[in-house]
């Protein structure tokens, strides 16, 4: 049960063999129970009762837009035969669907209703009529103009966003199949993109060998995502559908696996792949309907993605398009990490706890942005910082692009709200000078104009009232505000000793009790003379920095003074080998030879494809890390089509046209411009950030080079059902940054 197979026999799924097709150890069975146990402990599953009444509002709900189509039929003049056949219908998807929601979490719905219902006048007039007259209905919000239009509302409790579907038929069939490609016929955008989250969810539990070890797998990695703080599509992280389509990847290539081993192949697999090298669950088809699919060939906007997470059903679409150059980094450092962690539980050296340590964000870095939001009440709050919420990823674009990289962000997923102050909250988001960098004495960054922009296109809101408000501040780690603490209280030191300090600390303990009690990963406090010396060297090192004349700047928050670390915290923490070389993700160095296969060649690519497969299946039988590293190799770097990803998509930030026109001033050499890293004052607007205060964060985090992806170093694999022949794109012209002094590092495991 819950299995995909067929009489027996294993089903292909994916676009290449499994890695292994061998069963569950006994170490596997053991650690599976120990994961189920830990989610269940965390709260992860509702009980019965609630699982009950979320069906009872579903069934209610479905009988409310049934009698809702019956009415709009009747109202629009429609014999009584075709009332009485009218129907609509409500499909789940998104984590309800999927089987791994938690208790108190959204059910995302979809109702599908026939031609003559129409979205503004019936779903969001009519309907949100009757809803809103219903005792049992809370909170109703709608929100017509959205990308995908939704109505919220709390039913009995339960929370629901339900989207709308006008279908092109003349009756719902109470059986209705909304897999086929030809319920898409004649839809507009908006339906198209209604119906792509059920479409997409289903093909999901289809394209997975086992539905249960999946849906544990996915709540597994869920969970930790938002503990390590990567779990957010607006913030340029990755959404549910994102880490769903990553776990099934991992399901496929690992068709017997349980959960345990798929957590660990998990970080194996994405620690290693080479993005923007797009996942994708099947080949993507091109359809009958001629509605765009993502192709990076043909569309140049494709191009510029990151980290392509391609949907099953069509039209198959990049479902990461958020992703930037800041929060891929980020993510590829915390699946570094997670992969460390799982040999470590292998070496019983760590535990599912060490695994689920929260990412301590407020203490990783010294300089942060605060971002506050304040309306008048309640609802204004909630549309303004929506509204504010979806344009924070500009703020990071803008900074990281007006520094030419030098300064990267780190947004935090999620706001912070001060109980002394109503209708406000807080985002924030720690900043760091890109690491591998010289540093020049004196060397600052001014991004007082960059935020002024950023604000001035929040302020052009739309919906926007009096009271809605935005301010930015730049503030120091010391000067965090005690509301972002549990319980609003700040801890006098991290309370806890990290995977990150462990590991660093373990190489310095002497004697096996000591090294078994470090990784037990017990809770380190220090004393108050341990605390009050800290202090004093903290103050110290900041007195000793020669004061800073800032020119033009008013005396305010604004100005960060150098505040480097320690000394031996830098010697301990953040001890590296920068190359001058160029290195990839893998730590190789790049491949930079044109791809010697063309797009147009269908059949040649399928014949690699099945080169790698019968590589891929002599490794079934063996159980070694090598060998599976070698096959993880083949399926990231095979055969397939190629893609030049860009930095940025400059639909991002159209409304920058000076710096457009810098690049294109720029030519062959960049020393003729001012990006001279050893000169230039980078005056872009904000706060300004001086660059040696960021070097490092504090010895708990380990302070790795900041690796930047080279697009030229990358290859897309990229599969299609079709073989009409593409037409040979030319290949990009990239400027050539490396002037401004970037470097890699060997990262050392």
């Amino acid at each position: 049960m819950g299995s995909n197979r067929d009489n027996g026999q294993q089903q292909r799924l994916g676009i290449t063999e499994p890695i292994s097709l061998g069963g569950p150890t006994e170490y596997d069975v053991i650690k599976t129970g120990e994961l189920e146990k830990y989610l269940q402990d965390a709260g992860l599953y509702e009980n019965q009762e609630e699982a009950v009444s979320r069906e009872e509002v579903l069934g209610r709900l479905d009988q409310v837009v049934k009698i809702w189509v019956k009415t709009i039929s009747r109202a629009k003049g429609l014999n009584e035969q075709l009332v009485q056949e009218a129907n609509a219908k409500i499909f789940t998807f998104g984590s309800y669907r999927l089987g791994v929601h938690g208790p108190g979490a959204d059910i995302d719905t979809l109702c599908v209703a026939p031609r003559h219902v129409s979205r503004e006048e019936d779903f969001f007039g009519e309907l949100h009529r009757m809803l809103s007259e219903m005792p049992e209905v809370t909170e109703l919000h709608p929100v017509p103009d959205a990308h995908v239009p939704v109505m919220g509302f709390k039913f009995n409790g339960v929370s629901i966003d339900l989207l709308y579907a006008r279908l092109s038929l003349w009756v719902i069939p109470e059986d209705l199949d909304i897999s086929q490609e030809s319920i898409l016929q004649n839809a507009d955008e908006q339906t198209v993109r209604s119906l792509n989250g059920c479409r997409v969810t289903d093909r999901i539990l289809h394209l997975v060998p086992n539905i249960q070890n999946f849906r544990t797998t996915l709540r597994c990695m869920r969970f930790w995502a938002k503990r390590r703080g990567v779990y957010s599509n607006v913030s340029g992280f990755l959404g549910g559908i994102n880490w769903a389509l990553l776990v099934a990847r991992i399901c496929q290539l690992f068709p017997n696996a349980l959960p345990n081993m798929l957590v660990s192949r998990f970080f194996r697999v994405y620690t290693q792949w080479r993005w923007p090298n797009p996942v994708l669950l099947c080949a993507i088809e091109e359809g009958s309907l001629g509605l765009q699919v993502w192709d990076p060939r043909r569309y140049p906007k494709d191009r510029f993605h990151l980290m392509p997470i391609i949907t099953p059903a069509y039209p198959c679409m990049n479902s990461s398009y958020n992703v930037s150059s800041s929060t891929l980094r980020i993510m590829t450092e915390e699946f570094q990490r997670g992969n460390e962690i799982c040999e470590a539980m292998e070496a019983s050296n760590a535990n599912w706890d060490t695994l689920f340590e929260p990412y301590p964000f407020f203490e990783a870095y010294k300089n942060y942005l605060q971002i506050d939001v304040s309306a008048e009440n309640t609802d204004d709050l909630r549309k303004w910082k929506g509204w504010v919420e979806s344009r924070l990823r500009h703020l990071t674009l803008k900074i990281e692009r007006h520094t030419y990289g030098m300064l990267q962000c780190h947004p935090h997923p999620g706001d912070f709200s001060d109980k002394s102050k109503p209708f406000h909250c807080s985002y924030f988001m720690g900043l760091q000078r890109k690491q591998g960098v010289p540093v020049n004495e004196g060397e600052q960054f001014d991004i007082r104009h960059t935020v002024e922009e950023f604000k001035h296109s929040v302020n052009m809101y739309t919906l926007w009232k009096p009271g809605m408000s935005i301010q930015v501040s730049h503030v120091k780690r010391r000067s965090i505000p005690n509301f972002v603490f549990p319980g609003g209280v700040r801890p006098s030191r991290p309370t806890k000793v990290t995977w990150d300090s462990k590991r660093s600390s373990e190489l310095r303990v002497s004697g096996h009790g000591q090294a078994e009690k470090s990784q037990e990963g017990q809770t380190v406090v220090l004393g108050a003379a341990d605390e009050r010396k800290r202090k004093r060297e903290e103050d110290s090192i900041d007195n000793s920095r020669p004061s800073k004349s800032f020119t033009s700047l008013p005396p305010s928050s604004w100005d960060v003074h150098d505040d480097s670390i320690n000394p031996v915290s830098v010697a301990s923490s953040c001890s590296m080998k920068f190359d001058d070389s160029e290195v990839n993700s893998m730590g190789e160095k790049p491949d930079l030879k044109p791809s010697t296969g063309s797009p147009s060649r269908h059949g040649e690519a399928n014949g690699s494809i099945q080169q790698v497969n019968h590589m891929l299946t002599a490794t079934d039988t063996c159980s070694s890390k090598e060998a599976e590293n070698l096959a993880i190799e083949k399926i990231i770097s095979g055969p397939y089509d190629t893609h030049q990803a860009l930095p940025e998509e400059p639909d991002e930030l159209e409304d920058d046209v000076e710096y457009r026109n810098q690049l294109k001033n720029l030519g062959g050499n960049i020393k003729d411009s001012n990006l001279d890293s050893s000169k230039s004052e980078l005056v872009v607007g904000g706060p300004v950030i001086t660059e040696k205060e960021t070097s490092c964060s504090n010895n708990l985090f380990p302070c790795e080079s900041l690796e930047e992806l080279e697009p030229a170093d990358l290859t897309a694999p990229f599969i299609r059902s079709t073989t009409a022949p593409q037409p040979q794109r030319k290949p990009l012209i990239r400027l050539n940054f490396t002037s401004l002094g970037k470097a890699s590092s060997d990262k050392s495991s």
